[in-house]
């Protein structure tokens, strides 16, 4: 099974969009191991939210773009990850091992939709 994790981060905080060297080296010695054992598909980080945009659509106002900073969001996306687990406990697990290489922050894990799951 496929799952995604999408990490949150403080938007506010400037040493989530600046990681040391150190953290570099940590992140790229992790993402190198889940890869070599099969469990990480992709994973990437993102720009702050100023560097951002949100489209939204309503039957009301049709389509509309929003330039970032999103001031009202406390937490942003910092990145994400597409793995591979046996079931939503493993990837649970994955995901606390992930959250462990940062200070602060929140990890979502949400299983993909795969093709033969589809009704039809």
């Amino acid at each position: 099974m496929r799952f995604l994790m999408m990490h949150r981060l403080s938007e506010s905080d400037p040493v989530n969009w600046n990681p040391s060297r150190e953290f570099i080296e940590k992140m790229g010695a992790f993402i190198q191991d889940w890869s070599e054992r099969g469990i990480l598909i992709t994973a990437e980080g993102v720009h702050p939210s100023e560097k951002g945009a949100r489209v939204r659509k309503t039957k009301a106002a049709g389509v509309t773009a929003t330039d970032g900073p999103f001031t009202e969001a406390k937490e942003v996306i910092g990145g994400f990850g597409l793995i591979n687990a046996e079931d939503r406990a493993e990837a649970v697990q994955l995901a606390q091992q992930y959250a462990d290489l940062f200070d602060n922050v929140e990890v979502e894990v949400r299983q993909v939709v795969e093709f033969d799951e589809l009704p039809g």
